[in-house]
């Protein structure tokens, strides 16, 4: 079973995970941080193309997805407002549920990987070694799978 979860979104308003079940497959897509000086940075803006590209197709297969990282509420809305990215991007600085899922990395920021939980709260494929360049496609093919 997938742990339940609230965390405040680009917009302030409060998600929580186990409002969908029974009704949406989630996904949940955890990175380090939006804006870094390092390599890391590139891969966000890479697996963000990545995503919506297909996003269209994950909405169509019945899903929700939320980009999940440890920055601000604040930082959050600046990095969805300034990409124009349609999905919510949720805020974790406390890194609960970044730690509970994704793990965190040396620098105390969550390790990229990907969560799909079914429409029963189970968690159904995990991703941890993303190729941030086919992703999105990789995400398509596994809710065509559940």
């Amino acid at each position: 079973m997938a742990p339940d979860f609230e965390l405040q979104d680009n917009n302030r308003d409060i998600i929580k995970l186990s409002s969908f079940r029974g009704q949406k497959i989630v996904v949940l897509c955890f990175y380090p941080k939006n804006h870094l000086f390092a390599c890391p940075s590139k891969l966000v803006f890479k697996n963000a193309k990545s995503i919506l590209a297909v996003y269209p197709n994950i909405l169509a297969s019945g899903a929700v997805l939320f980009a999940i990282s440890v920055d601000t509420v604040e930082d959050q809305k600046k990095f969805v407002t300034e990409y124009s990215i349609p999905y919510l991007h949720l805020s974790d600085p406390k890194k609960i549920t970044c730690k509970t899922y994704a793990g965190l990395n040396l620098a105390g920021l969550a390790k990229r990987s990907t969560f799909i939980i079914n429409k029963g709260g189970m968690i159904a494929k995990i991703f941890r070694n993303i190729d941030v360049d086919s992703h999105g496609n990789e995400i398509v093919a596994a809710l065509k799978n559940l």
